[in-house]
C-alpha cells in the first residue's frame, strides 16, 4: 500500500498511559484529506503495521494526529511509539481510509470507552458545527485514564464523563433505549462494550469500529475445508488449502490486493464476489453488507461452498 513519509513534529502526554502524536509530511506538502471517523497506518520498523483514528481537525491540511494507548499486552506497537518515538522521528503513514463515516443525522448518540474517544472527537466537532443534537457518554477506568476531557467538557451538560472506579460501568441499555427516532449511535472501545451495544441496540442504528477481530461466534462446521478461489479478470483458478487464506495463496500468485492488518479490521483487502457463498469473518461489514455476499476480506473470510469467484 503505498505511504507517505511523515515527521513527528509533537508529542504530548494526554492521561495515563496515552500520547498524542502530531505529524506533517516530511516534505512539506499538504496532507491528503479526511473526513471524521478516518484513520490511517503507521508503518513502525520492525513492528509492522498499525491503525490510528485520527482524532485532528480536518480542515486542518497540514497535520495528521493521533493518540496511542500503551497497551501491556498488545503487539508492541503501542509500546514502540510510547517509549522509541520522539519529536523529528519519520514514519511511513498510509492515506486515510473511512470504515466509520459518519451519516447524516439530525441526532447523535456517542458512546466512548478509553480510547475510543479518538475517532468521535471530529464527529462531535462535525455536528455540533451542523447544529445537530448529539449526546456523548464516555467512560474509562478512572478520570486520570481519559484523555481530552478538556476538549469535551467546553461542550457543557452534552458530555457525561463516567470513571469506572467512580460511578461504575456505562449504563449501555438507559443510553440506547432513550435514542428518539432518527437517532444515530456511534460506538468506539474496548470489545466488550461494542459486544454489548451490538446485543441491545436496534438493526442500523448502530455504528461501530472495532481495531482487534470480532470474537468469532462461527461454529466448526468444516468451513475451514479447502475450496477454489477463480480470479475473473486475470484467469486464473487457485486452490486454497484448509490451512491457508484466500491472501495467502493471492499474494503467491502475485495478484494481491493490497492488505494492512491482515486480520479482518482495516478493510484494505476488501474484494468484489462475483459468484459464491461467502463465510464472513471480519470486523468490518455490517449484517447487511454480510447478508448481500457482494464483497469479502479476503485476509479472513472464506468460502462456504466449493468456489469462489472474485473480481481480480
Amino acid at each position: 500500500m503505498p505511504t507517505t513519509q511523515m515527521t513527528v513534529v509533537d508529542r504530548r502526554e494526554l492521561a495515563s498511559d496515552i500520547v498524542e502524536f502530531t505529524l506533517n509530511r516530511a516534505d512539506g506538502g499538504a496532507v491528503a484529506p479526511w473526513a471524521p471517523g478516518a484513520h490511517v497506518d503507521l508503518h513502525l520498523p520492525g513492528v509492522g503495521v498499525r491503525q490510528y483514528s485520527l482524532c485532528g481537525d480536518p480542515d486542518d491540511r497540514c497535520h495528521y494526529r493521533v493518540a496511542v494507548l500503551r497497551e501491556s499486552s498488545g503487539r508492541g506497537g503501542s509500546a514502540y511509539l510510547h517509549d522509541r518515538v520522539a519529536p523529528g522521528a519519520t514514519l511511513d503513514v498510509s492515506a486515510p481510509r473511512n470504515n466509520f463515516p459518519l451519516v447524516p443525522a439530525s441526532r447523535y448518540v456517542f458512546v466512548a470507552g478509553g480510547i475510543g474517544i479518538t475517532p468521535l472527537l471530529p464527529m462531535i466537532e462535525d455536528a455540533t458545527a451542523r447544529g445537530a443534537d448529539w449526546q456523548l457518554w464516555f467512560g474509562g477506568r478512572t478520570r486520570r485514564s481519559m484523555a481530552y476531557t478538556d476538549r469535551l467538557l467546553v461542550h457543557g451538560e452534552r458530555v457525561r464523563i463516567v470513571p469506572q472506579d467512580r460511578d461504575g460501568l456505562l449504563p449501555l441499555a438507559e443510553i440506547l433505549a432513550a435514542g428518539a427516532p432518527g437517532t444515530r449511535v456511534y460506538c468506539c472501545g474496548p470489545e466488550p462494550l461494542l459486544a454489548a451495544a451490538e446485543a441491545l441496540a436496534g438493526t442500523g442504528v448502530l455504528h461501530v469500529e472495532r481495531f482487534a477481530p470480532r470474537a468469532s461466534d462461527d461454529a466448526d462446521d468444516g468451513s475451514d475445508r479447502a475450496f477454489t478461489v477463480r480470479l475473473a479478470r486475470s484467469g486464473l483458478t487457485l486452490d486454497v488449502g484448509s490451512d491457508e487464506s484466500i491472501l495467502d495463496v493471492l499474494e503467491r500468485a502475485g495478484v494481491a490486493p493490497m492488505t494492512s492488518c491482515r486480520a479482518g479490521t482495516c478493510a484494505s483487502c476488501e474484494t468484489t464476489v462475483l459468484e459464491g457463498s461467502v463465510l464472513h469473518r471480519d470486523s468490518v461489514l455490517t449484517a447487511v453488507e454480510k447478508d448481500a455476499g457482494t464483497s469479502m476480506m479476503v485476509c479472513v473470510s472464506r468460502a462456504y461452498g466449493d468456489l469462489v469467484v472474485l473480481d481480480l
